[in-house]
């Protein structure tokens, strides 16, 4: 049943998430919005699903405030959903059905939800999220057979929940140094500033057909919902269970704008190689985040997609962007991750805090309206990263990344903290190796791992090579302080759901002996 007209709640707050969509929804009503492999919504509909769900949630009293933790994937209900909470007043916490339940019971049980929806792919892990949150955990199909059915109530009088630009929309679970799970909170106005500032740069059209293959419960991810709501844009939506048939998608629907990750641009590369007698896909933009790209990837893509361009940026949750760089803006700045969002501010921070010149290298440090809130309940780790400029007392967004800006304000990215260390009394970061080991002919991915009281620097490397060739070859780019002591050669590396490199996978490989 068709829900677009069946839901008839008041507009939403301007400068919401529930607005963006229904300015959507009134300037291009009919156009395609979202797609998985079940279907398609118009902007119309996803606008009636959205204010349906609003009411489902309504129906089961969650209150302005309240959590609401989506286990759902990469699926149309998940776009509905994300708005329908927003609208609602009730604040989104995406989760990747693949996490595992020693995570994602953490998660629960930190973000303290009303309700949780969820698959119903395991019913192990639904029970544990109903022992770890001790509430509703509601079945994603159940769920939508009912929002579907929805009408308006009977007018009761009573006020519906209001929404502030301030209220937090989004509540998203990033991985780092702690320990214990770490949610970023994302207020609608800083959520929608971001949104706006990185459409400018990379200027999504209406007739664009948007690829989400990565997992919306990544905020790189999420944001093309948003970025594609903007321009009136259609999203794509696949799994990875389907990525063996990407190249495929691509040329079905028309996609034009692909957000990748290195591991995800390779796959694309070997799938566009097995069909070359076919035209390319009509793709236009790449681009990427999440871990750099390397040149021989962005050369690959540019020979086997040849209308396309790519656009390298670089963010973090905490503020979702700091820099894009211009579509194809790597060829005039290679290296460069780009310049800071329209007002925002980027500097470079020496050990004393105080912002260093262009050329040196330091902490990157952010302000601007993109700045997210700080970190769920947790006030110190909040304050340690979030902290007030001494002259305006503007929140500076100290990243724990470092890098230098040039002359220009191009950014460019050394690493992070933890991928910094001195050996033998030299400074360096693992980035430099690693792109060293991609310079040797037959290497086709590396990973670094810094010194550490078990293990000296080592590298893994995916190649055909020998470890001793792999070594002799970087010792031919870096001083011997910066050759790793040990290389091990792999199939392939472990990566995150988010496509990055599994570092904590890889550390565990250390006390496996090689064969």
């Amino acid at each position: 049943m068709d829900v677009t007209a069946a839901v008839h709640a008041p507009a939403a707050a301007p400068g919401t998430l529930g607005a963006l969509l229904e300015r959507a929804a009134a300037a291009r009503p009919d156009a395609r919005a979202v797609r998985d492999r079940a279907g398609a919504w118009t902007y119309r509909r996803l606008d009636g699903h959205a204010r349906a769900f609003a009411a489902w949630l309504a129906e089961r009293g969650v209150r302005r405030g309240e959590r609401v933790l989506a286990r759902v994937g990469n699926r149309r209900e998940f776009a509905a959903m994300l708005f329908g909470t927003a609208r609602h007043g009730a604040v989104f916490v995406p989760v990747d059905p693949a996490m595992r339940p020693f995570h994602l019971t953490q998660v629960a049980a930190d973000c303290d939800p009303a309700l949780v929806v969820s698959l119903t792919d395991d019913p192990a892990t639904l029970a544990a999220l109903r022992e770890a949150t001790g509430r509703p955990v509601h079945e994603l199909d159940a769920v939508w057979r009912r929002v579907e059915t929805l009408r308006p109530p009977p007018d009761t009088g009573a006020v519906p929940p209001r929404v502030s630009p301030d209220d937090l929309a989004l509540l998203l679970y990033t991985s780092g140094s702690t320990a214990a799970p770490k949610a970023v909170m994302c207020p609608h106005s800083s959520v929608l500033f971001a949104a706006r500032a990185i459409a400018s740069r990379l200027r999504y059209r209406p007739d664009d057909v948007v690829l989400a293959a990565l997992p919306l419960s990544f905020d790189y991810g999420l944001y093309q919902i948003l970025l594609a709501a903007l321009a009136g844009a259609e999203v794509v939506l696949t799994e990875p269970d389907r990525h063996v048939g990407l190249h495929a998608v691509l040329r079905e629907h028309g996609v034009t704008v692909v957000p990748v990750v290195p591991s995800l641009a390779e796959m694309l590369l070997r799938l566009a190689g097995r069909e070359r007698s076919a035209a390319p896909p009509p793709v236009r933009l790449f681009t990427n985040t999440g871990a750099a790209l390397t040149a021989p990837l962005v050369a690959g893509l540019r020979r086997t997609f040849p209308g396309a361009a790519v656009a390298p940026m670089f963010g973090l949750t905490e503020c979702k962007r700091i820099t894009v760089l211009e579509p194809d803006g790597d060829l005039a700045k290679p290296g460069s991750v780009g310049t800071a969002l329209p007002g925002t501010h980027v500097a470079i921070l020496g050990e004393a805090g105080r912002p260093l010149p262009p050329g040196r290298a330091g902490q990157i440090a952010v302000r601007g309206p993109h700045v997210m809130r700080g970190y769920w309940r947790a006030p110190q780790l909040t304050a340690a990263r979030f902290r007030p400029d001494p002259a305006t007392g503007e929140v500076t967004l100290h990243t724990g990344d470092f890098g230098h800006l040039d002359e220009d304000g191009h950014l460019y990215f050394h690493g992070r903290r933890d991928d910094l260390f001195k050996r033998r009394g030299v400074l360096t970061g693992a980035l430099e190796i690693e792109a060293a080991a991609l310079d040797i002919d037959g290497v086709t991915a590396a990973a670094v791992l810094p010194p550490g009281p078990d293990a000296d620097l080592t590298l893994f490397a995916v190649t055909e090579l020998t470890p001793g060739r792999v070594l002799g070859s970087l010792g031919e780019r870096l001083e011997r302080s910066k050759v790793p002591a040990v290389c091990r050669v792999v199939p392939a590396l472990p990566l995150t759901p988010n496509g990055k490199t599994d570092k904590q996978r890889l550390r565990r490989m250390l006390d496996t002996p090689q064969r």
